[in-house]
């Protein structure tokens, strides 16, 4: 052991040592104290087993069958991207900017901190700070700043920042022997934020440049790195010369480590900016009301999952992949589609509408305190009666102000008072539609209305109204599955009544054709279906009874409640564009109802499957009498008079079969479409918000102008696409040895006229 030898400095030395020792002990001590939390002084640290799996908020993703992102549930946006996509580039800058030793030190950086230190003592902070990228990582993922850590000393304002600083020391420490730098890297790229609620690198370079995190050139890369020191500050949308400058000295740093050549500093740094930018949410994503409406279904399904596993997955924090039946191709076509339409249906709307509000009541006349009553209704309304007290509450409501507004040539920035709004949003037609594959019952695209930004309420699965004539083939099945009628016999097409006392009516009721006039000529069921023909299908309700038609409908796929009664018949009953389109695929389906069915699998973040979907089919018709429906529909389209015969103009039906049916409810409130294909169903509904808002005549408000053009441009967006070779043209599978077709459907009406069986008196008589 070296002894000191006596002199003057010997006992200055000793207490220097023993000083130092002091320190290097209380230093230990104090990093101790701060690891175990002694005496709660210090706040906890997370435990090891969040160590060993850091958690990072990231949002769930709805993907389409064919691989496409369809919107995401969040509360941040965030996206992980292994480090191998991501671009050298941005590395480069990254490394040049936030951490040049990253690669050589073990989390924390001596000579960052004596740098920092010195800056303190000469009071220039311009120097840089000292955290490391892994100190970074051990803040993003661990949050050491929050309540959740903090103990009794952290109230002190200055001891908080010390006590957090320590606690990232440590954990970076354990970062660094946990993970190697490449890992720590890509934590930290997954969990930085960039503004505009864009985390981590990847929803980064997809908002502000619209591209994948692996295609980012050296000034976007630089820009990104530049935004990490103050993403507010530094925000290229609004403060572009700030984000502009910034990235320069990103770009100078990364001249000063030979990651560009001089020449290249001078070409980069007088490049402008270049942004793509587009904040990402599900309002102007694809699929917006596919998307709200997968949302409560996920939910409860998570919580159900959770209870039965004993988990605790979150849909917006647990980075679930869910994979659906959505096709993104069929879903744009459906969108620009019924886009387009209603664009033109709006223009006739209002030339129709012109210098009159298009609120009227049976009698075609404007009906009074429209707008106020719809204001008593809104529950904004009723939170500032409360608050304010009525008078007031009018006066707010009556107050004009700036706002943004949706219109057909883009957003528009208006001045009005919330009652000019409502009034200005009530004249506007509201749109639903959806398709799906009757094989197996994959939804494959839903468009729940004409923007979701200001229109959110879905008119697919949500809102019901009443289907007109396309209710109609439910009586028809009825009747034939019954063996009341058979698919080659004739109706007259002349009144029915249906008697009071008899015919579960409290008084006579005779429907009436659309044009009020009626042939008293006989009719193929395929003639009076394609022609929509009411008589008729007012005879066979009166055959088979409101409650057998109530029956097959639900049967076969509607869930709605229906009015057991004779106007039915008709389409008095409100259904949901969904329900409609899953209880026509069991036509197009051999008699088989299938399930509507959205989800196909649902993985957790690592890529486990967490729960698998499969189709739910049960036969409700015999495939004969399947067919037979298809076949009296196609007269619609194929036949002369058939209410579905412009289809033609679209293309669709060359080398083709389609099975239609339009509808229009009572005063022309709802418009109605509904075809199907051997191998694809969609329906079309079109109205306004209130059912007192719609045309003044059958001429433009019936179902073949204002529903069917969105699904003839659909299906010929479809057939164009020759990468959807499962959606091609093509008949209807045929069932073996069927003999359905009649040789009197034709456009000559013959006198061979059906004549009902005898009815007894509580049954009622058809005439």
């Amino acid at each position: 052991m070296i002894q000191l030898k006596p002199g003057k400095y010997r006992r200055r030395i000793l207490l220097l040592w023993r000083g130092f020792g002091i320190g290097l002990a209380l230093l230990i001590f104090y990093i101790a104290a701060v690891n175990y939390n002694f005496f709660w002084l210090f706040g906890g640290m997370p435990d090891l087993k969040a160590l060993e799996n850091p958690k990072s908020e990231i949002a769930s993703e709805l993907i389409s069958q064919d691989g496409k992102s369809l919107g995401k549930y969040l509360i941040e946006n965030r996206s992980p991207v292994e480090i191998s996509e991501i671009s050298p580039n941005l590395i480069n800058a990254l490394l040049a900017t936030e951490d040049t030793r990253f690669i050589s030190h073990s989390g924390i950086d001596p000579r960052s901190l004596l740098r920092v230190a010195k800056g303190i003592l000469t009071g220039n902070s311009s120097s840089g700070g000292g955290s490391t990228l892994t100190q970074q990582v051990a803040k993003n993922l661990f949050n050491t700043r929050s309540e959740e850590f903090e103990g009794t000393l952290s109230k002190i304002p200055g001891v908080r920042i010390v006590i957090a600083k320590t606690k990232e020391w440590i954990l970076s420490i354990v970062l660094e022997r946990k993970y190697t730098k490449q890992e720590i890297m890509q934590m930290y790229l997954n969990t930085v934020s960039f503004g505009n609620n864009a985390f981590g690198i990847k929803v980064a370079a997809k908002t502000y440049f619209n591209k994948d995190v692996f295609e980012l050139d050296i000034p976007e890369s630089a820009l990104l790195v530049g935004m990490l020191q103050n993403p507010t500050i530094y925000n290229p949308v609004r403060f572009p010369q700030n984000a502009l400058n910034r990235r320069n000295t990103v770009l100078a740093q990364m001249r000063k480590y030979d990651d560009i050549t001089d020449d290249d500093f001078n070409v980069l740094s007088a490049k402008p900016l270049g942004l793509e930018f587009a904040m990402e949410t599900h309002a102007n994503g694809p699929a917006p009301y596919f998307w709200e409406s997968m949302r409560g279904y996920l939910k409860a399904w998570v919580k159900m999952y959770n209870e039965e596993n004993g988990t605790d997955l979150n849909l917006y924090t647990s980075g679930l992949r869910i994979y659906t039946t959505i096709d993104s191709r069929m879903q744009g076509y459906m969108e620009e589609a019924l886009t387009r339409h209603m664009r033109e249906q709006q223009k006739t709307f209002n030339d129709h509408w012109k210098g009159r509000n298009p609120w009227i009541d049976e009698d075609g006349k404007e009906i009074p305190g429209f707008i106020n009553t719809a204001v008593r209704r809104l529950p904004y309304f009723n939170v500032l009666k409360n608050k304010l007290g009525e008078e007031e509450a009018w006066k707010v409501m009556n107050k004009p102000y700036k706002m943004k507004v949706f219109s057909w040539d883009g957003e528009k920035e208006m001045t009005m008072s919330p009652i000019d709004s409502i009034k200005y949003y009530k004249r506007f037609l509201r749109a639903g539609m959806m398709a799906m594959d009757p094989r197996n019952g994959h939804v494959k695209a839903w468009v729940g209305g004409i923007n979701f930004k200001y229109f959110q309420y879905d008119h697919v699965k949500q809102g019901k109204r009443q289907p007109g004539s396309t209710f109609k083939p439910f009586v028809y099945t009825a009747g034939l599955d019954k063996n009341f009628i058979t698919p080659c016999e004739k109706i007259m097409d002349s009144p029915v009544t249906f008697q009071a006392g008899i015919d579960d009516v409290n008084e006579d009721y005779t429907p009436k054709n659309s044009n009020g006039v009626y042939s008293e000529q006989p009719l193929t069921l395929r003639q009076a279906l394609g022609k929509s023909v009411n008589s008729v299908t007012a005879n066979i309700m009166k055959m088979v009874k409101a409650n057998t038609v109530v029956d097959y409908a639900h049967k076969l796929g509607i869930t709605s409640e229906l009015p057991a009664t004779p106007a039915l018949c008709l389409g008095t009953g409100d259904v949901s564009v969904y329900e409609m389109v899953s209880a026509y695929s069991s036509f197009a389906n051999g008699g088989y109802k299938v399930m509507p069915m959205t989800i196909l699998r649902i993985e957790d973040r690592h890529g486990k499957l967490l729960a698998e979907f499969h189709e739910q089919q049960s036969q409700e018709l015999s495939e004969n009498m399947a067919y037979n429906m298809l076949y009296l529909m196609r007269g619609a389209v194929e036949d002369a008079g058939g209410t579905a015969g412009r289809l033609r103009q679209y293309g669709v039906t060359d080398g083709n079969e389609i099975a239609a049916k339009t509808g229009t409810s009572q005063n022309h409130s709802d418009g109605w479409f509904m075809g199907m294909t051997h191998n694809l169903v969609a329906g079309v509904w079109v109205g306004g918000e209130d059912r007192s808002i719609h045309y003044r005549s059958l001429a433009l408000g019936q179902g073949g102008r204002v529903a069917m053009p969105a699904w003839g441009a659909f299906m010929q967006k479809v057939y164009n696409d020759q990468t959807l070779i499962q959606y091609r043209k093509g008949p209807f599978p045929r069932p073996e040895g069927y003999t359905g077709e009649c040789a009197t459907d034709s456009t000559t009406v013959s006198e061979d006229v059906y004549t009902p069986p005898a009815k007894s008196d509580d049954e009622g008589v058809l005439f």
